[in-house]
């Protein structure tokens, strides 16, 4: 039997009390008792409090082994809790040893109330440090029926308030059971919260006070179901869409949703399910069963026919399916209507209206959707776990917990890293053949094996003649990335390009079909809140509004007025573009101004460089200069961002998707110079205008930079190396790292209330709109970020990637991990985001069709013009020698020393009495050094090669563009049967309502005629006939005839 439990009234000031157990018998009291009554109760609510402390402490000094209760052990502890029946004693608070501030309490007191909060809160096991006894022998540890004791206490206390009257019954549940029904739910814990509105609560002014009525009125003449929750300091507006209001604005939205069963349609799957199922599909998957999802726990879903939803075919949607209106779509409905709702009276204009502007007033904190405990622990452990690294995505589960724009992202990312492993592999064989063949190059053989060839000081007067044996490393380096296989990865990766373009389309198209949205388009949305807002205030446009009042009877509302181009959106639009073209200005400034101090730098590493000056010259200044040029570039890209958001505001784009459009060209015509002119520079400037010795043409003074003597491909390979990895290493901070912290501080801030003086300024998370309250924030354009990483990669490699054939390798690892990585960031550190319909990733794959395109003639230019392709054809075309055994002797050229402008000041140096030296160029041996007939046969060769290998690549991918469709024939064969499946259904579906209303008709009809006997023959006649169609078609064949029945 049961310990009676003592009534004695402990007095435990509020403020003491546990902040999870306080926000529990605040809810309960405001949800059990009038508002004019809760403050009376405040004391025999404490004195709850106190019967669920002792009750945790009579169940764990119990011998009760039958239940598996906790028990303490002898001794202190067994002194502690006959001391805890002394009359007055004061018991201190669970979490004040927990956290340190009791003060003088002793450990044994601490762990009766860690047991208690343990119990109390539905907890199996005590915190780190903690010593109890379990219910079957001793030790340290969490006892072993700790995790029903929540249930015990429970049964104790509705034991006890029997004897109490219902006056006094204030604890109906415990504290986990009211946690478990309202976590994410109305206190009814029926209704779900699909969106969560947060203001201050000590915001007393008047003027936001009556917004937010307005506004919340709004909402519920809208349909929408509010709660609110004022526990805390940061109140809480918790909304509900029910069904009538998801039907209405899905109609408006034309939002596609799942059909019942169509006679018919099981052929078509059928159909489909055999063609996509060869055997060469069939083998794949058992080869790669490893990587496969979790069937259990993802299931594969059946196909369905979509159709837009309609109130007027309620009758024809499946509207039982668990995926009918999923958590994106439900959450995107309600966030259009909160864009679109007023908050002042009388007012009612385009710029008075929408949370956006509620928001970035201060009236309300901020307005989100809310996480799900179970999809998200699930999506958790099988998908954002960076061990899950080799395992395909759960696409659908995805689509449904984020929306379709957030799928498509990771679909894409998906696809565009798996595409990357042919390509690495091969670069990653081109790589090791130059390994392989390292001896036979005759370039590097000969720089090594030379003894007595000088070389022209790089500088004008504080650098000495150098030996070209010095070069040996970086020339052989330099073989690494220039050989045989050079021209044969430049063709694959530009056939790669192509091919992965039109692949993804043609996936794409699979996945948007499989989601129901095929068809949409930008067209189908709304106009933008702020560009409604944007258009009210612009007198040019006030006499069409006036005018469309005038037809509408005066009544204000938000229009969407025709724009014209050039008297109102020019000027915006050329003025957002110029600042643009002025940043990539900038851009090329501060580019140029490394490369001048490169310059310098060169000029002066006689002081700066060591006896190995060469190694200095051909790692070290490269390396420097990458670094320093890795800087800018962050430096630039963080300024012009958020200018472009400004200036993207100031332009009138109409809808969402042309506002992203817009942004993202902007940012990614300044991050493609940004990024890839110095790379440029180095592959097609430097070192192809020096001049000669007796002159050298000049960048302010200094001289221009050489390449050395196996070229300037080793020197584009580490540039290309440093920013690429740099700026991947900057991502992953900027994008991991500075969110994690933010997200700590702002956490760690609410619940410690560091930023108030008082301890009930906290923000205790106890359901899931509080714990998502301290997560970053979801804005509609936080994929930018994500999309330009990824895409300016993709030049990297396939711009640059001839410089460093293991680049698509670099490339392969790190998406790998940013796949994971960004689902982590989204699950954890962020809110999230509302669900946003598309059909495809955007702007961003016409821009990367662009850069394909520019990367066909970056390729050309790099063989031609930086590599020794066509000096090897050439010479060996010319002497007769394809061993190639005097080639190097044949790229450079004589100088004599005494045609020197500046005289190099060598001091004790040992090349004092050089009479020639040579020099990196194609020139006679005399003065003036005139151009020989072979540089001209070269530079025909470099243009010819340019010309024929722009022809072959672009000839090739046109191919292979018309080989691969953007839709699959199998797929286009489905949607064509699947519309006229759904047509045939929906005529059959209105012939068969409207008989049955002229049934309903005819009724009456036959009822009046039946006194005079006029009509009723005709009557009877036609209702037969109308009968008479429906049981011929229901009795048709099978599945298959039901499928050509409607016609």
């Amino acid at each position: 039997p049961f310990v009676a439990v003592r009534t004695h009234d402990y007095d435990y000031p509020e403020s003491e009390m546990d902040e999870r157990e306080s926000l529990y018998f605040d809810t309960i009291s405001l949800a059990d008792s009038e508002a004019a009554a809760a403050a009376a109760h405040r004391k025999s609510l404490s004195q709850s409090r106190n019967t669920i402390y002792h009750s945790a402490v009579d169940l764990a000094g119990e011998d009760w082994q039958g239940r598996g209760s906790l028990r303490l052990g002898s001794g202190a502890a067994a002194e502690h809790a006959a001391l805890a029946w002394q009359p007055g004693y004061r018991q201190s608070t669970a979490l004040e040893h927990l956290n340190g501030f009791g003060g003088g309490g002793d450990q044994t007191d601490a762990v009766i109330a860690a047991q208690m909060l343990a119990l109390h809160n539905g907890r199996g096991h005590l915190p780190t440090g903690i010593g109890v006894s379990g219910g079957g022998g001793g030790g340290n540890g969490a006892g072993a029926g700790a995790g029903g004791g929540d249930d015990e206490v429970s049964r104790r206390l509705l034991r006890n308030s029997s004897t109490v009257s219902n006056k006094d019954k204030k604890l109906p549940i415990t504290y986990s059971q009211w946690k478990s029904r309202t976590y994410r739910r109305f206190d009814d814990g029926k209704r779900s919260v699909d969106f969560v509105l947060a203001y201050n609560g000590e915001d007393q002014v008047e003027e936001h006070r009556r917004k937010r009525e307005i506004f919340e009125a709004n909402l519920r003449r809208e349909g929408l179901q509010l709660e609110h929750n004022k526990v805390q300091r940061v109140h809480f507006i918790k909304i509900h869409a029910p069904a009538e209001v998801l039907y209405r604005y899905a109609e408006i939205l034309k939002i596609k949703v799942p059909l019942k069963p169509i006679p018919g349609q099981e052929q078509i799957f059928a159909e489909s399910a055999h063609e996509f199922k060869s055997c060469f599909t069939r083998m794949c998957r058992s080869l790669f069963s490893s990587v496969q999802l979790n069937t259990e726990l993802f299931p594969e879903r059946e196909p369905r026919i979509h159709l837009e939803f309609a109130r007027n075919y309620l009758e024809l949607y499946d509207t039982e399916h668990p995926n009918f209106f999923d958590a994106s779509t439900r959450y995107s409905i309600i966030n259009f209507i909160l864009q679109r709702q007023h908050f002042v009276e009388g007012e009612e204009t385009a710029d008075n209206l929408g949370i956006e502007k509620l928001v970035q007033d201060g009236i309300y904190t901020c307005a989100y959707t809310l996480h799900d405990k179970d999809d998200r622990d699930r999506l958790l452990k099988e998908w954002a776990n960076v061990t899950k690294w080799k395992n395909l995505q759960p696409l659908d589960q995805i689509k449904d917990y984020f929306g379709a724009k957030v799928a498509l992202y990771f679909a894409w990312l998906g696809f565009y890293t798996q595409m990357l492993i042919p390509i690495s592999v091969l670069g990653l064989l081109c790589f090791l053949y130059g390994f392989v063949t390292w001896s036979h190059d005759p370039i590097s053989r000969d720089i090594c094996g030379d003894n007595g060839t000088i070389m022209c000081p790089q500088c004008d007067r504080s650098c000495d003649y150098w030996r070209l044996n010095e070069t040996c490393t970086s020339s052989k380096f330099n073989y690494l990335i220039d050989n045989n296989m050079t021209v044969v990865f430049a063709l694959a990766m530009a056939v790669w390009a192509v091919a992965y373009l039109e692949f993804w389309k043609r996936y794409s198209a699979g996945l948007v079909h499989r989601w129901g949205l095929t068809g949409f388009t930008h067209h189908v949305e709304h106009p933008r809140p702020q560009y409604l807002a944007k258009i009210s205030r612009s007198r040019r446009l006030a006499g069409k509004m006036a005018g469309q009042e005038e037809h509408g009877e005066g009544k204000r509302t938000a229009l969407d007025p025709d724009v014209p181009f050039w008297s109102i959106k020019f000027l915006p639009n050329f003025t957002s573009y110029s600042i643009v073209v002025l940043f990539i200005c900038i851009s090329v400034i501060a580019i140029a101004g490394i490369i001048i101090f490169r310059m310098a730098q060169r000029a002066s590493h006689s002081i700066l460089g060591s006896e190995n000056s060469m190694t200095f010259k051909v790692m070290i200044l490269p390396m420097t200069a990458g670094i320093i040029d890795l800087i800018v570039i962050s430096l630039l890209d963080l300024v012009y961002s958020n200018l472009a958001v400004k200036l993207t505001n100031y332009e009138y784009c109409r809808t969402q998707t042309e506002y992203d459009e817009s942004l993202t060209i902007k940012n990614y015509v300044f991050q493609f110079v940004n990024y890839y002119s110095s790379l440029f520079y180095i592959a097609f400037l430097k070192g192809k205008f020096v001049g000669y010795p007796a002159k050298y043409n000049r960048v302010l003074g200094f001289r221009q930079e050489e390449c050395n003597p196996g070229g300037c491909l080793m020197e584009l390979c580490m540039q290309l190396v440093i920013i690429m990895a740099g700026k991947q290493v900057v991502n992953a901070i900027v994008e991991m790292l500075i969110p994690y912290l933010m997200r700590t501080i702002k956490e760690l801030s609410y619940r410690h209330g560091w930023y108030k003086s008082h301890k009930d300024n906290r923000l205790v998370p106890y359901n899931q709109f509080t714990e998502d309250y301290n997560l970053l924030p979801a804005e509609n354009n936080s994929l930018y970020a994500e999309y330009l990483e990824m895409v300016v990669q993709y030049g990297f490699i396939t711009l640059f990637s001839l410089a460093f054939p293991l680049a698509p390798l670099l490339a392969l690892l790190n998406n790998v991990l940013e796949v994971r990585l960004d689902a982590i960031k989204m699950l954890r550190l962020m809110r999230r985001p509302v669900g946003m319909r598309a059909r495809d990733i955007g702007v961003w794959h016409n821009i990367m069709t662009v850069v394909t395109r520019i990367a066909v003639a970056s390729s050309a230019m790099i063989i031609a013009f930086s590599t020794n392709l066509i000096p090897k054809i050439v010479y060996a075309a010319s002497v007769g020698d394809p061993e190639l055994n005097n080639y190097l002797n044949f790229t450079l050229a004589v100088f004599h020393t005494k045609h020197f402008k500046v005289e190099p000041l060598l001091g004790g140096s040992q090349y004092s009495n050089m009479t020639e030296c040579r020099y990196t160029e194609f020139r006679n041996p005399e003065y003036p050094y005139k151009r020989p007939m072979i540089y001209w046969k070269i530079l025909t060769g470099r243009l010819a090669f340019i010309v024929i290998y722009q022809n072959i690549i672009t000839m090739l991918q046109g191919i292979l563009r018309w080989a691969v469709p953007d839709v699959s024939g199998r797929l286009l064969k489905r949607i064509k049967r699947e519309n006229f499946l759904i047509r045939e259904h929906i005529i059959e579906y209105e012939k068969q309502h409207a008989m049955q209303q002229a049934q309903a008709q005819l009724k009456p009809e036959a009822g009046s005629a039946t006194g005079t006997g006029i009509g009723t023959v005709t009557d009877t006649e036609a209702g037969t006939e109308l009968r008479q169609r429906p049981r011929e078609n229901n009795g048709r064949g099978d599945g298959d005839e039901d499928a050509t029945s409607f016609v």
